[in-house]
C-alpha cells in the first residue's frame, strides 16, 4: 500500500474519531479499537496527533472530547457537528427526498442528517405538503419553504446540544397530529437496535415511530456497527434505512 493511500486513510480515520467522540463524549482506549478494527499501536498514534492538536483530551483510561472548545469556537455542539461527513449526508438526504410524495404529513427530526433534507424541500415544489419538526434549525428556516406549505414547529423544553425541542411538552403536542412519513437519524444502528444518546430525544423517536404511517431511518455508514446509551427501536421498525 503507497503512502499517500496510507495518508489520507488515517486523514479519514481521525475525522471518524472525532466525530464518533463528539456524540459519546468519552470512551476507552479498548473501544477505539473494536470500533475502528486497527491494532492499539494505530489508535495511540491517531490519539496523539488528536492530542497535539487539541481536539481530544487523555483521561483516565481512555480520551474524551474537548467539549468548551468546541462550544467557544463554533457556538454550539450542533453547528459544530452539521458539516461532518457532509457529502455523505447529502446523498442520503437525496434519497429522503425521493420517497416524498403529494399531500405527505412529514416528520423531520431534529439531525444534522435530516437538516439536508430540510435544505432541499425548501426548493422542492409540491402543491401539497405539511412538515412537522422539533427542530430549531428548520424552524428558523421555515420562512425558506414555499409559502403554501403548512409548517408546524413543536415547542417544549430547548436542548442547546441538539439544537431541539424536547420533553413532555413536546410529546403532548405531537399527540395532536397525523404523521403519513418520519424521517429520523440515529447514534448508531447495531444487533437490530437503533440507538441515541439523549435520553429525551430516545422518548420523542419513540413517540413518533408509534404515530408514523411509513418511518424511514437515515444514516451515513459511520453510524453502523456502533451504540449509544438509549434505544429508540428495533431497526426492522423502519419501512428503510437509507444509507450512503
Amino acid at each position: 500500500m503507497n503512502r499517500s493511500l496510507l495518508y489520507t486513510m488515517k486523514k479519514l480515520r481521525t475525522y471518524e474519531i472525532v466525530d464518533y467522540l463528539k456524540e459519546k463524549k468519552y470512551c476507552s482506549i479498548q473501544e477505539l479499537i473494536n470500533h475502528f478494527r486497527v491494532s492499539p499501536a494505530t489508535v495511540y498514534r491517531d490519539i496523539s496527533e488528536l492530542v497535539a492538536r487539541d481536539v481530544v483530551q487523555k483521561v483516565h483510561g481512555g480520551i474524551a472530547f474537548r467539549e468548551r472548545q468546541n462550544v467557544e469556537k463554533s457556538g454550539s455542539p450542533f453547528q459544530e457537528r452539521i458539516n461532518w461527513n457532509r457529502s455523505r449526508k447529502e446523498m442520503v438526504a437525496e434519497q429522503a427526498l425521493s420517497r416524498i410524495s403529494e399531500n405527505d404529513i412529514l416528520f423531520l427530526d431534529s439531525s444534522t442528517t435530516v437538516c439536508y433534507l430540510a435544505k432541499l424541500l425548501e426548493n422542492s415544489n409540491f402543491s401539497n405538503l405539511t412538515i412537522v419538526t422539533n427542530s430549531v434549525t428548520v424552524i428558523q428556516d421555515f420562512h425558506k419553504f414555499p409559502s403554501h406549505y403548512v409548517r408546524i414547529g413543536l415547542g417544549g423544553s430547548f436542548d442547546m446540544q441538539l439544537n431541539s425541542f424536547l420533553g413532555r411538552a413536546t410529546l403532548r403536542e405531537l399527540e395532536y397530529l397525523e404523521i403519513s412519513k418520519a424521517f429520523i437519524s440515529a447514534f448508531g444502528v447495531g444487533d437490530d437496535k437503533v440507538t441515541t444518546n439523549h435520553e429525551y430525544h430516545a422518548s420523542l423517536l419513540m413517540k413518533v415511530l408509534e404515530f408514523a404511517k411509513q418511518k424511514y431511518l437515515l444514516v451515513d455508514r459511520s453510524k453502523f456497527d456502533r451504540s449509544g446509551i438509549f434505544k429508540i427501536a428495533s431497526s426492522r421498525a423502519f419501512d428503510e434505512i437509507l444509507s450512503d
